[in-house]
């Protein structure tokens, strides 16, 4: 059964470990920089099977002009289960009344292109990589 909860840098090497099997290589490089990124983040909303933390939302900004969804992950063996849109959604309605509402993603990245235009998001692109905003 998946439950969704705000969690913290508690779960630091939970985090790291999903990072590790995504390839997500550019936050393992420091954990303190990783535990401070987690401490100062706005919202951070976990997917957990059982009590195991699977993938998480974190999201960046003021909560009232401008929210930037940082991260947006779910391991590879829980992908294609509705997890990733679960929190999304969340985060998507938790902050519907956010100015700016933003994420970005790499430009080659057809299934992430795919799912922000699925909410009717706009695109910005820039070398090689493309931001979404909530019109």
């Amino acid at each position: 059964m998946i439950s969704y909860r705000e969690f913290d840098s508690s779960l630091l090497e939970s985090v790291k470990s999903i990072f590790e099997k995504e390839h997500w290589n550019a936050y393992l490089r420091d954990d303190e920089k990783l535990k401070r990124a987690f401490d100062n983040s706005l919202y951070v909303l976990g997917a957990f099977e059982d009590d195991r933390l699977i993938g998480f939302a974190r999201c960046v900004g003021d909560g009232e002009h401008i929210l930037i969804v940082q991260d947006l992950i779910v391991e590879p063996e829980h992908q294609k289960q509705g997890i990733g849109t679960h929190l999304f959604k969340a985060v998507w309605e938790k902050y519907a009344d956010v100015r700016m509402f933003q994420v970005v993603t790499d430009i080659e990245d057809e299934v992430d292109n795919h799912f922000y235009q699925s909410f009717g998001m706009k695109k910005l692109e820039e070398g090689d990589m493309v931001s979404y905003f909530r019109p």
